[in-house]
């Protein structure tokens, strides 16, 4: 990295984000609105320098941040009625699920990308139709193939969506109302991680008129049209001041590089490891080392790539972003492993599946609220603070898992989920705002990109490689010991993360 590189990035931080913002604007105020003791208050509020994120509006980019993150989960207890309805067998339900993930995390920055050059509001209006009509595709799918497809379009509308939230933060909020909103934004994807399968195993159960899994996906609907309507009455545009054109040859790499590592891992284990997941597995460090070539000539050329190495120049985003990666991964593959290990295991219905998780959500909420305050405080401790009491609550179910896994009720399991909830929930807010506190307001859709697709695609290899390790022991060592070695794996991963935090700036912007 050349001190011309890093100079130009700090240079860029002090640079105003451009913004075109709806309705006519007076002075510093939105037409429509009034001030009041000083403070302006109305719909949406813009101050010369760009516009402001009103809470209204807040809350809609956060419904859009949910949404994608939901859908990714809310699958995992509704497999089983998708087998028996569609007769798709293993192999095309893990394409259910992975379909969707590598799709999200393939467009990921290229969704990003394009917000920073039409406009986020413009993409986040475009990828909320589009995730629901996708949704709907779903929903009314004949068959298993054709859900595949749909869920493939469906990742791609959420990966053109959820890159404008965290951009439309960072564009549209300063200060403290910058953190608090980061801190929201990392309890909604928190929260929305859990609640997904929550939500899944609740509709499942009820079988609206008849509708049984499809109602997982047709929920989406209503709430992408609600999401709609608020957006275009209360989400301010923004884009770039400098955007640059689509780098089509990183791009292209960086989608060879994602499928080549998680299809063959998803896919491999039920499809009997035939010779083309080792051919893809063998090809993914050379795509990947293509990938880094291209971008890192691309950017001492003075152009702007997919994935900017330059970017890495920043403290935040350099020391957190390599934490978002193992912690993604324990999280992505706990969820999946324990919705297959309640339901086939102890065979637990759909609901009481969800249900076991809710204290995870409960704690998890608590702690991103106390988060702030807490950072204040005692800046990036907290996340540090955070990991161990996970690795307290992980370590908590495995003893229990392993003294007692035929009568392991839900009270049983209630400690160390609940634990393992309140530090997750300590971590990830925190870790989102370290990642994105220096990264200069005309990338933030390369940045808030380059964040989501980490978190994305480590999601989705948790869910490969956890997933894998524990179907591949469960007909050897029983469902129960199989996921005390994958819990095991997890600690391991959180370990990971332990050592990672001590890395971070000790003050959290």
């Amino acid at each position: 990295m050349t001190e011309t590189q890093i100079s130009t990035i700090r240079t860029r931080n002090a640079a105003p984000d451009a913004a075109k913002t709806t309705g006519k604007t007076t002075g510093t105020k939105t037409a429509g609105t009034k001030t009041t003791g000083g403070k302006t208050t109305g719909r949406t509020t813009h101050t010369s320098s760009g516009p402001a994120l009103s809470p209204l509006g807040l809350f809609t980019v956060l419904l859009g941040a949910a949404l994608p993150l939901i859908d990714f989960f809310i699958v995992n207890v509704a497999l089983p009625t998708m087998d028996h309805d569609l007769h798709a067998g293993p192999a095309v339900l893990e394409l259910v699920v992975a379909g969707y993930g590598v799709a999200y995390a393939v467009l990921l920055v290229l969704g990003g990308r394009l917000g920073d050059t039409f406009g986020r509001r413009r993409l986040f209006l475009a990828g909320m139709a589009a995730f629901g009509l996708t949704s709907l595709a779903c929903g009314l799918a004949p068959d298993a193939w054709s859900l595949v497809g749909a869920r493939v379009a469906q990742g791609a509308s959420a990966a053109l969506m959820l890159p404008q939230v965290l951009a439309t933060i960072h564009s549209s909020t300063s200060g403290t109302h910058r953190a608090r909103a980061l801190s929201m934004y990392g309890a909604t994807a928190g929260l929305s991680m859990v609640a997904g399968q929550i939500l899944g195993g609740v509709l499942v159960a009820a079988d609206i008129a008849g509708t049984g899994w499809r109602a997982v996906f047709l929920v989406n609907v209503p709430v992408a049209v609600i999401g709609l309507i608020l957006a275009v009455r209360t989400v301010p545009e923004t884009r770039s001041n400098r955007p640059a054109p689509v780098d089509v040859p990183g791009t292209v790499l960086l989608a060879l590089s994602l499928i080549t590592l998680m299809v063959p891992l998803t896919e491999g284990r039920a499809a009997g490891w035939p010779l083309w997941t080792w051919l893809a597995l063998g090809a993914f460090p050379f795509v990947a080392v293509a990938f880094y070539v291209v971008e890192r000539r691309a950017d001492r050329a003075g152009r702007t790539p997919l994935l900017p190495p330059s970017l890495f120049a920043l403290n935040g985003l350099r020391r957190g972003l390599p934490m978002v990666v193992p912690f993604s991964i324990g999280f992505g593959g706990f969820m999946f492993v324990i919705a297959v290990a309640l339901q086939q295991g102890l065979r637990y219905g759909p609901v009481e599946a969800g249900l076991a998780l809710a204290p995870m959500a409960t704690t998890f909420f608590v702690a991103s609220l106390m988060g702030p305050r807490l950072v204040g405080r005692y800046g990036s401790r907290v996340v540090t603070a955070g990991g161990l009491i996970q690795a307290v609550g992980i370590a908590m179910l495995m003893v229990a898992v392993w003294r007692d896994w035929q009568g392991l009720s839900l009270a049983g399991l209630l400690p160390g989920v609940a634990l393992a909830g309140f530090g997750q929930g300590l971590q990830l807010p925190v870790l989102i705002r370290i990642v994105l506190a220096d990264v200069p307001n005309e990338r933030a859709g390369v940045g808030s990109g380059v964040m989501v697709t980490t978190q994305q695609s480590a999601l989705a290899l948790g869910v490969a490689t956890l997933g894998t390790l524990f179907l591949s022991l469960e007909p050897s060592m029983g469902m129960g010991d199989a996921l005390v070695i994958t819990l095991a794996a997890q600690l391991a991963a959180i370990a990971l993360t332990l050592l990672l935090s001590l890395r971070l700036p000790r003050a959290v912007a």
